[in-house]
């Protein structure tokens, strides 16, 4: 259950872009083009400065799940729409996204579920400030090189330890969440899939999965310095960018 990042895939990175003063993280996405995560309160001004750059918007497709806004020249931005869905949807000339911004400005209680191997954090935040938390860390040994039944009984040492540390993730969950569920507009999970994946077995947590965002967020091992990182970041949308064939390429 390793932090590494899949082969082939292309790691975030920080630049400066013509879409903003502040430095974006940009990341190449499949099919061409790029994605940029934005704070909810600069998407006004990231839309009004993509429109500059491209000759002006075209049109603007609004959907519950996600919005496109296509410019003169081709080049299209697509934000996918966090906390779904967009009640005011449609089709309309030019640039219209007022209705994207009042929904992600809008106030939100959400749950953070963050989970690795041997270490978890979970908490209550509203507006990107933490209100209720709780960390944990359980010693789960690396993988051995060793061969022959040494390598089995280490195997099996580990596979018990991860077993342990997602109880304790489990119960964290149950005792910190769950109870709070109707107060929540939604949980955001981050961390490792297959912990993620092993946490939604337990039936305590159906109703707390039952709410989770689609996205999860990308983190270290969770400690509270990376809980409150993860409440602010669940504010942020992702946008991606296409350029059209006779575009000028993603800006330097």
């Amino acid at each position: 259950m390793s932090g590494g990042r899949p082969s082939g895939q292309s790691p975030p990175r920080y630049r400066a872009t013509a879409y903003g003063r502040k430095v974006s993280k940009a990341r190449a996405v499949a099919g061409g083009g790029h994605a940029v995560e934005v704070e909810s309160e600069r998407v006004a001004g990231w839309f009004d400065r993509f429109a500059a750059r491209h000759g002006g918007v075209a049109r603007t497709d609004r959907g519950p799940a996600a919005v496109v806004v296509t410019a003169v020249d081709g080049a299209t931005a697509t934000c996918a729409v966090p906390f779904a869905p967009l009640t005011d949807t449609g089709s309309v000339a030019g640039l219209a996204v007022e209705p994207l911004v009042a929904h992600l400005l809008a106030p939100r209680r959400v749950g953070l579920l963050l989970v690795r191997l041997g270490g978890h954090s979970v908490g209550v935040a509203r507006d990107g400030v933490v209100e209720s938390s709780r960390t944990d860390r359980r010693l789960v040994h690396g993988r051995s090189a060793a061969g022959g039944w040494s390598q089995h009984r280490f195997a099996r040492r580990r596979a018990g330890q991860a077993r342990v540390a997602l109880r304790a993730a489990a119960a964290d969950a149950a005792e910190v969440l769950v109870p709070r569920l109707s107060e929540l507009d939604a949980v955001v999970l981050g961390g490792d899939q297959k912990a993620l994946d092993g946490l939604r077995a337990d039936h305590r947590l159906a109703t707390l999965f039952a709410l989770a965002e689609p996205r999860v967020l990308d983190v270290p091992e969770p400690r509270r310095t990376v809980l409150d990182d993860a409440a602010r970041r669940a504010r942020i949308v992702e946008i991606v960018v296409r350029e059209n064939r006779r575009g000028s390429g993603w800006p330097r």
